[in-house]
């Protein structure tokens, strides 16, 4: 076994090969670019190197910096964790001329594998069903537009080089081909330095079930289950869990067979996922299904942990083990499925407004009390502590939470339970989202496709889970709090709204949702509450109220029959309120501010998060309609269509192509 690895990589996925190597007795080294010199993964190991840059072009994909740096350190190997530099052949082969061992497949896997089209081919020759399309080198957009006419719509584009969804496109019409094109390749070019793209047949009601498999250094391959990642949002998955729901032991078996086979037609050694698209005919989990093969990850995937779960096993050991020359721990017939898991990536993301990836500081970055539930029953993976910033130069996961029970249901109980806990304070996350997906229909009742969110939209986005009269008791219940809190021993300095005759009426003014709202508190002289909650001009009525504080900061509100346990973080006068039924904002109102100061926004286009400006589809004095597309924007590695709000005339393009802006920035502005 290694003494000293490196981890060529950041966030959660160092954090976790860096928690399995110090439990193995071997010491690691982490890299770090600028943006990441405090980052919870430099911490977690033994050593650190600086990279340098912010951007992953400017430090994380600077493999010749990463070798100098374990040559420096005496590592003898190299993890590579999952992105940047996992999948790169020239970095594997790289390491092997530095006499560092890869942690990873032999390079001849990866290149085989690593382009789309390429392996398409190779399965075709070893018997893996595929799905009808073109995976040819000739990429004359002509060519490509007469096969996409031959297979029939919809059609997938699909970058040959990539993965994450990125450089994808699903097309619906023929008159859309060309500009999904174009797309598509820019996009793939920016990610993997690589435009190529394949066109496939895009299946009806597909589900993504992947098959974990693993090879050692002396022709042994196993398969290790199933995982169904079909919920997706952008092609990027969302939820994940093992087994698949309604999967027969027949279809497994020919399933797991299948990718040992694709496996073992590129000589794999590793960690690896085959990734198959299953078209289901029928309704429910127990539709009869036929599985093409997708793609093929070369590396350790991000939902790796639901494995870990109904397995027992750490996936990362073993690939330290199989690097280091050791056969597999075990072979296929000692695997065995125990219970059920569910994955959830928690991002900085706004669902309500198209997932768009937001940045900003964890204020408060609190995760479930993994005492509180069973043992091994809750687990939270992550690269990141209370304080640090998500910013725009890396993807936006925050954590990865993790749930296993004895089945399904129980898991999905536990996931509820589990995500209910998280609090998360400076910026917006799907939490809550995640949350309405899991208890959705579709989703309780594992009718599972890739459709599901978009199909699940009246019950998944701009939803209020707690509503007005619970978000406005517990700011009010927070202000009275924090003004307790400051009062002396002096009696006539309480603020317990006693008076010698009549009653106190306190107002307080909120926006929530973006009205007006007013809270109305009374007290009567023997101390009782009562609470009117409402529009500023409707009022509303007043009910008894009451807040209790508990031993671990949350409050127990009391507004007239409901009841609900709410923990509340002030940030910059927004209020955050998180109970078992939800979480909200509502935002605490001056009465005496000015209400006339905010600018008219007008005909200003501003870019809604930091970014890079790709291009403008429009010139100065062009006339554009409402939703016209008017630039593009790459931002956390994907591209965002900004559109005309309005009808008018293009009066003035304030950047150009290439160009960085920061979030708010004004990118052009149109005249009536």
């Amino acid at each position: 076994m290694f003494d000293k690895i490196l981890i060529a990589n950041r966030g959660e996925i160092a954090c976790r090969v860096a928690a399995t190597a110090r439990r193995l007795g071997i010491r690691t080294v982490a890299v770090h670019s600028d943006a990441d010199a405090r980052a919870k993964h430099v911490q977690a190991c033994d050593e650190a190197v600086a990279l340098g840059g912010d951007a992953p072009k400017d430090s994380y994909l600077q493999w010749q910096r990463i070798l100098g740096a374990a040559r420096a350190t005496g590592a003898q190997a190299v993890h590579p964790g999952y992105g940047f530099l996992s999948e790169n052949e020239a970095f594997a082969r790289a390491c092997a001329d530095a006499g560092l061992v890869f942690i990873g497949p032999p390079p001849a896997a990866i290149r085989a594998m690593g382009l789309k089209a390429a392996s398409k081919q190779l399965m075709e020759r070893a018997g893996v069903p595929l799905v009808p399309g073109y995976h040819g080198a000739d990429q004359d957009p002509a060519l490509l537009r007469r096969e996409a006419d031959r297979i029939g719509y919809p059609v997938l584009i699909k970058a040959s080089a990539g993965g994450g969804g990125k450089g994808m496109r699903a097309v619906d019409r023929a008159e859309d081909f060309d500009a999904a094109l174009a797309a598509c390749r820019r996009e793939a070019a920016n990610s993997f330095g690589d435009d190529a793209v394949l066109v496939e047949k895009y299946v009806q009601r597909p589900r993504h079930i992947e098959i974990q498999v693993f090879g050692d250094a002396h022709g042994d391959i196993v398969w290790l289950f199933e995982r169904d990642c079909s919920v997706q949002r952008r092609h990027q998955k969302v939820l994940e869990e093992a087994p698949a729901p309604g999967m027969t032991g027949a279809l497994r078996q020919r399933m797991g067979e299948a990718a040992v086979a694709a496996a073992r037609a590129v000589g794999y050694v590793g960690a690896g996922t085959v990734e198959f698209i299953v078209e289901q005919r029928g309704e429910g989990p127990d539709a009869a299904m036929d599985f093409f093969f997708m793609e093929m990850n070369t590396r350790l995937q991000v939902e790796h942990p639901v494995t870990e779960a109904i397995t027992g096993l750490d996936l990362v050991e073993w690939q330290l083990r199989v690097a280091a020359g050791e056969p597999l721990p075990l072979r296929q017939d000692q695997l065995r499925i125990h219970g059920h898991a569910i994955e959830a990536r928690i991002c900085a993301e706004n669902p309500d407004n198209g997932f768009l990836p937001t940045t900003g500081t964890l204020r408060v970055y609190r995760k479930p009390d993994a005492v509180a539930f069973a043992r091994g029953a809750v687990r939270i993976d992550d690269g990141v502590r209370e304080g640090d910033a998500i910013t725009p130069f890396y993807d936006s996961m925050i954590a990865k939470l993790i749930v296993h029970g004895a089945d399904r249901r129980e898991a999905l109980a536990r996931l509820d339970a589990a995500l209910a806990q998280v609090r998360i304070v400076g910026l917006p996350t799907n939490v809550q989202f995640l949350r309405r997906v899991a208890a959705s229909p579709s989703f309780a009742e594992a009718r599972l496709d890739t459709a599901l969110i978009e199909r699940e939209r009246a019950v998944l986005f701009d939803q209020e889970a707690l509503g007005l009269p619970l978000a406005a008791a517990a700011a009010v219940a927070h202000q009275l709090r924090s003004e307790a809190a400051l009062e002396t021993a002096d009696p006539f300095s309480r603020r317990d709204g006693w008076r010698s005759h009549g009653a106190m009426a306190r107002r307080f003014d909120f926006a929530f949702r973006g009205e007006p709202a007013q809270a109305l508190l009374t007290r009567g002289r023997d101390g009782r509450r009562w609470l009117a909650v409402g529009a500023p001009t409707a009022g509303g009525d007043a009910e008894p109220f009451g807040c209790d504080l508990r031993p671990d900061g949350a409050l127990d509100l009391r507004l007239g029959d409901r009841r609900a346990t709410a923990h509340v973080h002030e940030n910059h006068g927004e209020v955050h309120v998180f109970c078992r039924q939800g979480a909200t904002q509502i935002i605490a109102t001056d009465p005496l501010a000015h209400a006339g100061d905010a600018r008219a926004e007008g005909g200003r286009l501003t870019a809604p998060m930091p970014g890079r400006i790709v291009s403008f589809a429009v010139r100065p004095g062009d006339a554009v309609t409402r939703g016209q597309p008017l630039a593009v924007m790459e931002a956390m590695k994907m591209e965002h269509t900004i559109a005309a709000p309005a009808d008018g005339v293009v009066a003035d393009l304030l950047y150009a192509p290439g160009d960085q802006v920061a979030e708010g920035a004004e990118l052009l502005r149109l005249a009536a």
